[in-house]
């Protein structure tokens, strides 16, 4: 199979998070309907960080078990840094970002009202939430990527298919766990940005792809996928404080539940590809 097909493949295993995504339209979802969509969002992203830090420690795990220092030392490295950029990062730009929001709703003077008033408006929390899954996910599916095209530059074209069709199997159900924040508050986003949420969750799947053809790296990967795996855990731990503030325990451990059975179900391809 040609470079330029299976870059096109890796291209669609990343865009079917589009099919998840349009549940962020949904009309005045009931409270406990938002409670149900946040819960099983959380699920998904748990299975997520596991499925993630796993994948990035299996280099380092094997490098232990040849008692190859060099590597474990590089790559433990790498992971740590990732994770604590992904994940420390994120509450500083958060911090930043509630600063910023909290300056432009303070008058500081005459006139400063209507400045305000003329300032784009800031993003809603639910909104940064879609963003940070987004990114978080997005870093995630370019080390899928990767993965995609390491394996067709090493003439697994078998490999390389299962692979597509599992993390494209996967992504629809990290389309929903992008939108969730906005449907558990009921926003509606607007179809632009949907579509720009899907480029950022599932575009680097196919740029993955591209630099996966021509470059083997585990460095490389660790890297993306600590990156994933702090910025993700910074989302369910937001997340987890939203489903608090709803009251319906039993709801939400229930939805949490499914979101990580179709986190495991949707995984199933991918493991059984051999990835």
């Amino acid at each position: 199979m040609s470079s330029g097909n299976i870059a096109l493949l890796g291209a669609i295993a990343g865009f079917t998070i589009y099919l998840g995504l349009p549940l962020g339209r949904l009309r005045t979802p009931t409270p406990r309907l938002r409670a149900g969509l946040n819960a099983v969002a959380i699920g998904i992203l748990i299975f997520l960080v596991w499925d993630v830090l796993a994948h990035a420690w299996e280099p380092v795990d094997e490098a232990l078990s040849k008692h190859d220092w060099g590597t474990v030392a590089s790559g433990g490295a790498t992971l740590a840094v990732g994770l604590a950029i992904g994940l420390a990062g994120l509450v500083h730009y958060d911090g930043w970002i509630a600063r910023r929001r909290e300056a432009a709703a303070r008058p500081a003077g005459p006139g400063a009202a209507v400045s305000a008033e003329l300032a784009p408006r800031t993003r809603s929390q639910a909104g940064s939430l879609a963003l940070m899954i987004a990114t978080g996910i997005g870093l995630h599916n370019f080390a899928e990527g990767l993965a995609i095209g390491n394996s067709a530059a090493q003439g697994e074209i078998s490999l390389a298919l299962l692979l597509i069709i599992g993390f494209g199997l996967h992504n629809a159900t990290e389309g929903f766990g992008i939108v969730a924040p906005l449907a558990a508050e009921g926003e509606r986003p607007s179809w632009p940005t949907l579509l720009w949420l899907g480029l950022i969750g599932g575009g680097p799947t196919f740029l993955g792809t591209l630099v996966g053809q021509h470059l083997v790296n585990d460095t490389l990967s660790i890297a993306f996928l600590g990156l994933a795996a702090g910025s993700i855990l910074y989302v369910v731990i937001e997340l987890l404080a939203v489903a608090r503030k709803t009251g319906l325990k039993t709801l939400t451990t229930w939805c949490i539940l499914l979101g990580l059975l179709l986190g495991f179900a949707t995984d199933a391809v991918v493991t059984a590809a051999g990835a």
